[in-house]
């Protein structure tokens, strides 16, 4: 588990500006972090450097040692900290984490096998000695209820798109740089389900850029693609992206399509809200929570023809919809909550 989360490091960073913006009066945000790392956030107060490196901090935490951090209230924007006991009622030390999505429960196939057992490793730290678990939406409340005996310490507190996140200005010249056609829909999920994005597609009469793609899935997805109908050349598999070239071919996208129903945070729906982006999602607790009425939710067999409608003649009104939702996502109101949940603690 030592390679950090592109999403995750951007939830870090828009979290603890929203934490220094929203600081009530006569607190501070401190961090702490791992020997190397730098805290890319202004009005952070001390930095408290462990001497160890990520990957060597991530293994102690998982085993219970936690030279150097001590106490105080601590919130983790991910599953990775301090998890041991502590005294929260005589000496007022609280720590909180962060689980944004059970894809470690759910679907392990797309984790490696390391990050799986550190993440379940870690879970049962926090159901001993976390004060509370923050989750990003009811439905994933819901569901790691069942998987974990959390009880009464569970909170819902959203996500956000990462700060300032808008189209590049040079953002036909990222998707040239890609290699995109000039229309086209994004999708998003698991080589299972993406069979009905490319349905979708056709649908459509579109091209289909698959986003986020594991290393070394792209024959898989040609291969399912074609079988939806899609041609190889209409068919673009991209990896993981950075934040301006993710916002540039969202920007330039017919529609954005979902298909996995995994529960967790929908990082890319929310991003092609922000940018006003016609969504279509698998209808999904988590998609129910965080998109409502920002999109298009439907049964999986739906997909196709839900992606032909988002492309025709509902685009204009999903594109405002979309709008409208993406206002009620910012990491000042998610910061806000994180206080309130220290002090209610």
């Amino acid at each position: 588990m030592s390679v950090v989360d592109a999403d995750h490091a951007d939830a870090a960073v828009g979290l603890a500006a929203g934490l220094v913006a929203t600081a009530p009066s006569g607190c501070a945000v401190d961090a702490i972090v791992p020997s190397g790392a730098t805290v890319p956030v202004a009005g952070i107060g001390d930095v408290r450097t462990l001497g160890m490196g990520r990957r060597e901090l991530a293994a102690a935490w998982q085993l219970g040692i936690v030279p150097g951090v001590g106490g105080g209230l601590i919130h983790s924007p991910t599953l990775m900290a301090p998890l041991v006991r502590h005294d929260r009622v005589h000496d007022n030390d609280q720590t909180t984490v962060t689980v944004w999505d059970l894809r470690a429960w759910e679907a392990p196939e797309t984790l490696s096998k390391g990050s799986v057992a550190w993440q379940r490793g870690m879970l049962r730290r926090a159901v001993r000695h976390a004060d509370a678990v923050v989750v990003p939406s009811h439905a994933v409340a819901e569901r790691l209820s069942e998987l974990a005996k959390i009880g009464d310490r569970l909170r819902v507190i959203a996500g956000a798109p990462p700060q300032g996140f808008r189209a590049p200005g040079d953002a036909s010249e990222r998707r040239r740089a890609l290699s995109l056609p000039d229309e086209y829909v994004v999708l998003t999920g698991s080589v299972s389900s993406l069979s009905d994005g490319f349905r979708g597609a056709v649908a459509a009469g579109l091209d289909a850029v698959v986003i986020d793609a594991p290393e070394g899935a792209e024959p898989r997805h040609a291969d399912a693609a074609a079988a939806a109908g899609l041609p190889e050349r209409r068919t673009h598999v991209r990896g993981a992206l950075s934040v301006e070239d993710r916002a540039a071919v969202l920007d330039g996208a017919s529609a954005y399509v979902a298909t996995d129903a995994v529960a967790g945070w929908p990082w890319r729906a929310v991003e092609a809200m922000v940018l006003g982006v016609p969504v279509v999602a698998v209808s999904s607790g988590s998609h129910r929570d965080v998109i409502a009425d920002g999109g298009m939710l439907v049964p999986a067999e739906a997909i196709a023809d839900a992606v032909a409608e988002a492309t025709g003649g509902a685009a204009d009104r999903l594109r405002v919809l979309a709008c409208d939702r993406s206002r009620a996502f910012s990491w000042a109101s998610s910061a806000e909550r994180l206080w309130g949940l220290h002090a209610d603690l």
